[in-house]
């Protein structure tokens, strides 16, 4: 009667059996027919273990030799973690291990991938619970396979631009099936992958979320966009925009002249410029970044574009201006102000090394495998750093081309007009630049 109670409590309402008992039941199931009997012997196949360092020694002593002879050891209970706790939601299998003396949460970090092999997995997450105990995280069903769409225009119509949240905005969903936030309020982000990797996606989906902000004059947005078309396409919804070397480095100027009549004029009353209208927060996105640093342009006019940025990344923060750049070969050549990006993202790449490169060294070995991603799921990438112990895989929402042209006519309050083919549009009534040379 119980079973046939509980099947037809999950046929009429599935969410809430689910949030009531389905977790419970199955997480109680998974611990005793799979964690409890098998984790034992993965941890063994894994070294995850502490040999006994010090067993006995017997000495035989006979008229012909003296031989030593080391004992067997014997399994001890106290060799191995022990699993404490399993739960087990719609797609992740979370295993609490207590940790022994001479064990360490980074052991468990080396051992993420072959822990996902044991369990028949794609992917073992490793998460620092206390300081003696760990979560083995094992997906069991891949969430970021299917696209995510980004935010609905039409519900932002209606919603002031103050009420936007700028230090939580919805960016994409995570691989927990949580929603995936950003801040824009202070902080840089640098964002590498390959061609296709879905660097758009990671441009446009906050632009999206933010567009009361931007269409109330909270938020100014200015692009870099030396390919000429990527943020092209949306040129309206920029109040700043440059394609070439000398036009970027008048836009730069332009952003660090703003910079510096803020900091005259709120010298010693605030700590942090508040945003309004008169101040609004200015986000500059620089795609390809690596291009004007490093290939196009002459020597002096990419010294003094990167001058530039290390100028509003290590200054800008407490002054409401903010760096997001996106980068396909994130070496330090490439990109000599890397460090000065605090907040990092790392989408497919083709090397283990580009890991390391765009995240920090211990990013692979705590889960940030980018080098896996594959080429069907653009916008598929891993957060690390500033905070993030363990490598967080997200995927950000997507933005189609009749969602950018929605943008456009939201910001602006005008109707959606078609880009003609080879044609920038025009900004409605810029103001004037101080600087010159910015289209």
């Amino acid at each position: 009667m119980v079973v046939v109670g509980l099947v037809g409590w999950r046929q009429l309402d599935r969410e809430r059996f689910e949030a009531r008992a389905g977790r419970h039941l199955r997480a109680w199931w998974q611990r005793w027919t799979v964690y409890a009997p098998r984790m034992p012997g993965w941890l063994r196949s894994c070294a995850l273990t502490v040999p006994d360092r010090d067993p006995g020694i017997t000495v035989q002593v006979n008229p012909f030799r003296r031989s030593a002879i080391r004992p067997k050891a014997r399994p001890r209970p106290n060799d191995l973690p022990r699993v404490v706790a399993v739960r087990s939601g719609g797609s992740w299998d979370e295993v609490h291990v207590k940790l022994i003396p001479g064990l360490t949460p980074e052991d468990f970090d080396a051992s993420a991938r072959r822990l996902a092999v044991s369990r028949g997995v794609a992917r073992c997450q490793i998460r620092e619970l206390t300081p003696n105990r760990v979560s083995v995280d094992f997906m069991r069903r891949d969430l970021l396979t299917d696209v995510v769409p980004c935010a609905d225009l039409t519900a932002l119509a209606a919603v002031p631009g103050e009420q936007i949240n700028l230090r939580k905005v919805w960016a994409g969903r995570t691989e927990y099936g949580t929603d995936w936030h950003v801040s824009l309020d202070g902080g840089h982000t640098l964002t590498a992958g390959s061609t296709g990797a879905g660097k758009n996606t990671i441009t446009w989906s906050p632009l999206v979320s933010i567009a009361p902000a931007i269409r109330d004059g909270l938020v100014r947005v200015s692009g870099i966009d030396p390919k000429g078309m990527e943020l092209a396409y949306g040129r309206r919804v920029f109040h700043r925009y440059a394609v070439t070397s000398r036009d970027a480095l008048a836009l730069l100027d332009d952003l660090v002249e703003s910079m510096e009549a803020r900091k005259v004029e709120f010298a010693g009353r605030v700590r942090t410029v508040p945003v309004s209208r008169e101040h609004p927060r200015e986000l500059l996105e620089f795609d390809e970044i690596g291009a004007l640093f490093r290939y196009v342009g002459d020597r002096k006019t990419r010294e003094q574009i990167v001058e530039r940025v290390a100028l509003l990344t290590t200054q800008g923060r407490a002054l409401g201006f903010t760096v997001r750049g996106y980068v396909q070969e994130p070496t330090k050549d490439t990109v000599p102000v890397r460090e000065l990006f605090p907040r990092r993202m790392c989408l497919r790449v083709p090397h283990k090394n580009h890991v390391a490169m765009a995240l920090g060294d211990h990013a692979y070995d705590r889960g940030a495998w980018a080098d896996r991603i594959g080429e069907s799921t653009p916008g598929v990438g891993y957060l690390f750093g500033e905070g993030i112990r363990e490598a967080l895989r997200v995927r950000a929402g997507w933005v189609p081309d009749e969602t950018i042209k929605a943008l456009e006519a939201f910001v602006t309050g005008t109707a959606d007009q078609p880009a003609v083919a080879g044609q920038l549009l025009a900004l409605p009534a810029p103001a004037a630049s101080p600087a010159g040379g910015v289209a």
